[in-house]
């Protein structure tokens, strides 16, 4: 593969583009300085924004952006666009990629939007999940590709209102597992999903959920870019909604989830670790948004390439290291069950190894 280009990046710690954590002194993720990466000046087309695209390094060594692209009628399509170091020289469809079909699929009705990628090394495609909107609300829908010319679709697997979704690469005890975040009497909070056929979803169970009173991420919260496999566990960025009186406000925040039984949370950081601060992420067409829904993972196995969706109206993208963010989770979360439960399932796990 290409080896993807190291970005130029803002390190001016007094910059209102960079949050410094205070218990590190050290960001975790560091803006790009060309930032915004993609507009709507960029398109071959006329649309309104372009933000929260899927993200993939592909075989080629290509990065290919699955934007979700908001046209003038304010209804969603998905376009993909390409680049050698994922940086710029964009390659943009020249038409939209992957449309709505509300005659087959009527849950479509009124775009398809926000699609997050995960490779599947026994199918040999991708899997996007995305959401579908019609009368009933946002759910959330799937499709498989090999080459994001050509799609098949699954249909809605997930009724509305949900959203939020992504599958994870490999069986869990069988089964395929789906992240997702529902809308229900318990309120807005993430769960997992389990399937023998990536069509009939079952053992529904909560996996986070959301905080309540004052906290960062109170009453509702999602996932962000598609769980990241480490030794540790699958490393999972989550968005926290804070209401306020000017409106609301994503950030993003950390947890950790079992490899084996990923529906136990084995941490959870306590605060928020990257939000909204520079011009293009305060102001748009939604404002004090950043809502990544991909990223990518640098030949050195560590360096993650975040691309987010800024206020709803642009792309821009951060970078940042596995090991950092696994440290900063290790000193930034509270004691917890998790802790414990993570204690436990590493030493069965030794135990079974002896």
């Amino acid at each position: 593969m290409n080896p993807i280009a190291t970005p130029v990046v803002t390190t001016d710690t007094n910059s209102a583009e960079t949050h410094v954590e205070t218990r590190t002194g050290q960001p975790l993720f560091t803006r790009y300085a060309g930032n915004p990466i993609l507009t709507q000046g960029n398109w071959p087309y006329p649309i309104n924004s372009v933000f929260n695209a899927g993200a993939v390094r592909l075989h080629d060594g290509d990065t290919l952006l699955l934007c979700r692209v908001e046209d003038r009628r304010g209804l969603s399509h998905l376009c993909a666009a390409r680049s050698a170091n994922g940086i710029d020289n964009w390659r943009i469809d020249p038409e939209p990629t992957f449309q709505a079909n509300s005659r087959e699929y009527p849950e479509e009705l009124w775009g398809i939007e926000d699609p997050r990628i995960t490779y599947v090394p026994e199918l040999k495609q991708y899997a996007v999940a995305y959401t579908s909107f019609a009368r009933g609300g946002p759910g959330v829908s799937l499709a498989l590709t090999s080459d994001f010319k050509s799609f098949e679709r699954y249909g809605v697997i997930m009724q509305p209102e949900d959203k939020d979704a992504a599958l994870l690469p490999t069986r869990i005890g069988g089964l395929w597992a789906l992240i997702h975040r529902p809308v229900t009497t318990l309120g807005a909070h993430m769960w997992i999903s389990y399937s023998p056929d990536l069509r009939h979803w079952g053992s529904h169970k909560i996996i986070l959920e959301a905080r309540r009173g004052g906290w960062w991420d109170a009453n509702k919260i999602g996932l962000c870019s598609p769980p990241i496999e480490t030794a540790r566990g699958w490393l999972t960025i989550y968005h926290g909604v804070r209401q306020t009186a000017s409106g609301s406000i994503y950030r993003l925040g950390l947890a950790l989830f079992d490899l084996e039984r990923p529906e136990i949370c084995l941490k959870r950081g306590d605060s928020w670790m990257f939000g909204p601060e520079a011009a293009y992420e305060r102001g748009g067409d939604v404002k004090d948004v950043v809502f990544p829904c991909g990223q990518t993972i640098g030949e050195d196995g560590d360096t993650i390439y975040l691309y987010y969706g800024a206020a709803d109206t642009c792309m821009a993208m951060a970078t940042g290291s596995i090991r950092s963010l696994l440290s900063w989770l290790d000193s930034n979360s509270s004691p917890q069950e998790g802790t414990r439960q993570e204690r436990d399932l590493i030493v069965g796990r030794e135990e079974r190894l002896r």
